[in-house]
């Protein structure tokens, strides 16, 4: 098993550009079902959530080819419309074939997702959505059933929370749905914009992404499309952190500022300093970073909870007190002990972590809880004093593409040790 070995202490510089996100360009592959014909997908990242959707798309007999960052899946091929469940169980994201393959092929099975263990996360939101659009749904030896219904058409669909998961599927099952579908207390994230986008692409009538109603008027025919995935702002605020940890300035290329307003105000807080342009943040770190108002993770705009970990990782290894109250998943606390493996002083009550920073971390080796928490001690690293291992790497390349040979570009001392 390898691990990441880290020499914490020496400042970052330079330029990145940002990999494409991972939580739009999973569902962008699924939606890829919805009609026959060959979709190009470009800045598509090399990442093992990506390479287990790959593995969904062949197994359900589409063509699916990488080169470079680009891929290319055809689907006039599709036959299958069942899924195993040691695929479905790599990933949470495996959810979202439910609403694809609903509107392709008029039935699905398959099992329960898996994923990163954050606590519960049920997919009722994901049912009731498609049940509400007449779909037949039921369990069976502990598959997921879904056909279409006799009665399936476009309504109105209110969530109770703005679940981005419910939001896509909701948003892929309508699509093939006669009549308007609306979707009332949708999700507001950049990367449901970016899906919408892409559906716009294939000829889909859908708009009002970004806000908190989304307008879909199905049954318009669809045909393939090629298409360009956003910057991911999650791995953005991760190198960003990390300079803010380790000091010096770095400029990260490819996403746009304005996904990432919560988090750039929490460092410009914290004593950074942010120049943005289109596509482009440049932060400067020199002193230790200072503690902040209380951060509360919320649905977008507000403060992303796969941010919480990396943020927190940062301020650790400062000066003063900052409260994190966690609002989204009831375990996303589970770095906390490796954190204080290095030397931070963290405080759990429930959805609350009182930080209080140590001045400096130290090295140790620690192990990956989950991906975000992987992230974070490698954040966390880069700003501690003397040699960090981190280990247990499969959680952090669900979701970051070369985060070492990044990182090392920027001047961090990191190298993987087989």
């Amino acid at each position: 098993m390898s691990y990441y070995e880290i020499q914490g202490g020496r400042p970052l510089s330079g330029s990145l550009a940002i990999h494409g996100a991972k939580n739009s360009v999973l569902p962008i592959l699924a939606a890829c079902l919805l009609a026959p014909g060959q979709s190009v997908i470009h800045n598509c990242p090399d990442l093992s959530d990506v390479s287990a959707t790959l593995d969904i798309l062949r197994l359900l007999g589409c063509r699916a080819d990488r080169d470079g960052s680009t891929v290319t899946v055809d689907a006039t091929a599709l036959c299958r419309c069942n899924i195993p469940e040691h695929l479905m169980r790599e990933m949470r994201s495996s959810v979202i074939f439910l609403g694809a393959l609903l509107s392709r092929m008029g039935e699905t099975e398959l099992s329960y997702p898996g994923g990163c263990e954050l606590g519960p996360r049920p997919i009722d939101l994901h049912l009731s959505a498609l049940r509400l659009l007449g779909a037949e749904i039921w369990e069976e030896q502990g598959a997921l059933c879904c056909r279409r219904g006799r009665n399936l058409r476009g309504r109105e669909l209110c969530l109770s929370i703005p679940s981005v998961g419910a939001t896509e599927n909701a948003m892929l099952a309508a699509c093939g749905c006669p009549g308007l579908t609306t979707v009332v207390g949708a999700a507001q994230e950049p990367e449901i914009v970016d899906l919408q986008n892409f559906l716009r692409a294939m000829g889909a009538k859908i708009d009002g992404a970004g806000t908190p109603t989304l307008a879909i008027e199905g049954g318009a025919p669809l045909h393939p499309a090629e298409y360009w995935v956003m910057g991911d702002r999650v791995a953005a605020a991760t190198y960003l952190c990390g300079a803010a940890a380790a000091g010096g300035e770095v400029s990260i290329t490819g996403v746009a500022p304005e996904t990432l307003t919560a988090v750039l105000s929490c460092l410009e807080e914290a004593g950074c300093t942010l120049r943005t342009g289109p596509d482009q943040i440049v932060l400067a770190s020199s002193a230790p970073l200072q503690g902040i108002p209380p951060v509360r993770t919320a649905p977008y705009p507000g403060f992303p909870t796969d941010a919480q970990a990396i943020l927190m990782a940062a301020l650790a290894g400062g000066e003063g007190a900052t409260l994190f109250v966690e609002n989204i998943f009831d375990s996303r606390y589970r770095h906390v002990d490796e954190l204080r493996r290095m030397g931070a002083d963290i405080q759990v009550a429930g959805r609350a972590a009182m930080v209080s920073g140590v001045g400096r971390l130290h090295g140790a080796a620690v192990r990956s809880t989950d991906l975000r928490g992987g992230a974070a001690l490698v954040v966390a690293a880069l700003g501690a004093e003397g040699a960090t291992q981190v280990s247990e790497l499969r959680h952090i390349r669900r979701g970051y593409q070369d985060l070492d040979r990044n990182f090392r570009a920027l001047g961090a001392d990191i190298r993987e040790v087989p």
